[in-house]
């Protein structure tokens, strides 16, 4: 067993998944950041690697890309971001990205990378299931985690075919659009993770769109984790002292216990 899949043996207990992206707003605010949030909550933390073409994001994390990549972020300064963070947090760290990226590094190259500093698994939004043969071999000869994505679209083909190769858990999309803080919940999200639940063994953690305790409780009844965005980048932009990171983390713990 992983020590992502590990983080979801305990029954009962819903994981808390916080994003941020690497650089943003600085690589100082990063490095301070995941341990706050590793110390108040996080069972596993999703680092973004920023790129230029987000097609996944909504506006707030495509901004946060763009300004980390302005600040001279490259994904070797993710990795060496995730092998400093990895000493004092403490939880498993997830890479975020987009395929070319990892493409361009070279596949093989990347996992090992990624071994060595710490990273335990991998989601690429862009990555199909279909496609994803080449990837998955070179993360598990390393022991990484590849974790696929499903939507409200998804078909029964899909859903069987990720559940098949998804590793660590299954990341099901809330909505079928982007990233990005909203009001409300849709209305068919507990219909879409029965759905999964019928084909699915692994965890299942619902995103996109994630803003509120209250929301993150409502999932965190159907879910086995819930994972928060776009609302952590707004706050680590608007408050450089991360006190609003440490509080809004700490409620959303609470609601989800």
């Amino acid at each position: 067993m992983s020590r992502i899949a590990s983080v979801f043996k305990n029954p009962g207990h819903k994981a808390l998944v916080p994003y941020v992206t690497v650089g943003y707003p600085s690589l100082e605010t990063t490095l301070r950041a995941v341990p706050l949030l590793a110390a108040n909550g996080a069972d596993i933390i999703e680092l973004g690697i920023p790129f230029s073409d987000p097609l996944a994001d909504g506006v707030t994390i495509q901004e946060s890309s763009y300004q980390a990549l302005q600040n001279g972020v490259t994904p070797e300064v993710c990795l060496e971001t995730a092998y400093k963070v990895k000493q004092t947090a403490g939880v498993p760290l997830v890479f975020m990205t987009y395929y070319n990226p990892v493409l361009s590094y070279g596949l093989e190259r990347f996992c090992k990378a990624c071994l060595v500093s710490g990273v335990e698994g991998l989601i690429i939004p862009d990555l199909l299931p279909e496609e994803g043969i080449p990837l998955e071999c070179a993360a598990q000869e390393q022991g990484i985690d590849l974790i696929y994505l499903l939507s409200p679209t998804s078909t029964r083909e899909r859903i069987e075919m990720v559940a098949e190769k998804s590793r660590g858990f299954i990341y099901l999309v809330s909505i079928a659009g982007v990233t990005g803080a909203r009001t409300s919940l849709p209305p068919n999200i507990k219909s879409f993770i029965a759905r999964v639940r019928k084909a699915a063994k692994q965890p299942l953690c619902v995103g996109f769109g994630v803003s509120t305790p209250e929301q993150a409780r409502q999932i965190s009844r159907l879910a086995d984790g819930v994972i928060v965005g776009s609302k952590l980048v707004q706050l680590m932009k608007a408050d450089s002292t991360l006190e609003s990171l440490k509080t809004f983390i700490q409620d959303l713990r609470r609601a989800i216990d």
